[in-house]
């Protein structure tokens, strides 16, 4: 009996270094990085998608360290509030890491996310452990030139919006905020996340392309000014209804055909445009119309005359 225990105690502890080992080669834990409007960090991960495919982030992967496809591991230990002496300008982005250098690539086709200048924002900050910590949101500078990198400059002093230990609901904490007014074009949204249950501070670069906001009622615009011509040729359109619906089966097909082919068009057109971000069109619906008017063609072909 005393030699099966030994022969058991010698096995446990040849063991111990293998198991240490193992355990030491785990990876770290997942933490956060904005996903919606999308970080550079999450667009160039695998999870990306279409995003991760765009010329950027193959520039990006290039230049980075192999600890970069961690897109929720970016963070500093021991900041404590001192980012601007920590982080030096032109690395942003990176918080200057080295393994994730490749996200300070200054250039203007990164993946981005189209948003209106003055509306509500509600930023997604995907994460799998909860912490507790205070989020700031930053906005460039009109003026701000995505060709040149990113300084501490470009950025406003203060916040646009802050949020102190939001909930985690569904692996992600929900910002809700008001974007600026008075800033148009391809911006950067500049995202720091303060632990206070960890001593890490996260930092996210999500591209963004602001339109103009809500039109001033000061100055009609020209859709409103336009407004009346269209009321008055609503008539003679619905007089034209009669002879459009009685249209053949024939025509009926070619105008679903060149709606789905109008369609097809446009979702292309719109993820080029967007240098990278999801497209928001699909052709599925039309290849449903197309469908549905060949099946009406049909019956009506099928209808015996009375």
């Amino acid at each position: 009996m005393t030699s099966y225990r030994t022969a058991a105690v010698g096995a446990l502890l040849g063991a111990l270094p293998c198991l240490f080992t193992a355990l030491a080669a785990q990876p770290a834990q997942a933490h956060g990085a904005p996903t919606d409007p999308v970080s550079r960090t999450f667009a160039c991960s695998p999870e990306g998608r279409g995003a991760a495919r765009s010329a950027a982030c193959r520039a990006a992967r290039a230049a980075n360290g192999p600890e970069a496809a961690d897109w929720d591991n970016l963070r500093i230990a021991g900041v404590a509030g001192r980012d601007r002496e920590r982080v030096p300008d032109g690395k942003l982005c990176s918080g200057g890491l080295e393994a994730y250098r490749g996200l300070d690539l200054a250039r203007a086709d990164w993946p981005s996310t189209r948003l209106s200048a003055g509306a509500d924002l509600t930023l997604t900050y995907r994460s799998t452990i909860p912490h507790t910590g205070t989020f700031e949101l930053y906005l460039t500078k009109e003026g701000y030139d995505p060709a040149r990198p990113l300084k501490w400059s470009d950025l406003e002093a203060k916040p646009f919006a802050t949020a102190k230990d939001p909930a985690l609901v569904d692996d992600a904490y929900r910002i809700k905020a008001t974007l600026p007014a008075d800033r148009t074009g391809r911006q950067l949204l500049y995202t720091i996340w303060r632990n206070t249950s960890t001593p890490d501070t996260y930092y996210s670069c999500s591209d963004v392309v602001l339109g103009a906001g809500a039109r001033s009622s000061e100055a009609p615009s020209s859709e409103a000014a336009a407004a009346p011509s269209r009321a008055a040729a609503a008539p003679s359109r619905a007089a034209a209804a009669p002879s459009r619906a009685a249209a053949s089966p024939s025509q009926d097909a070619s105008a679903a055909s060149r709606a789905a082919s109008a369609t097809s068009a446009t979702s292309a057109t719109s993820e080029e445009d967007d240098g990278g971000s999801t497209p928001v069109l699909l052709a599925g619906g039309a290849s449903v119309l197309v469908l549905g008017a060949g099946v009406a063609a049909t019956v009506r072909r099928r209808r015996p005359s009375r």
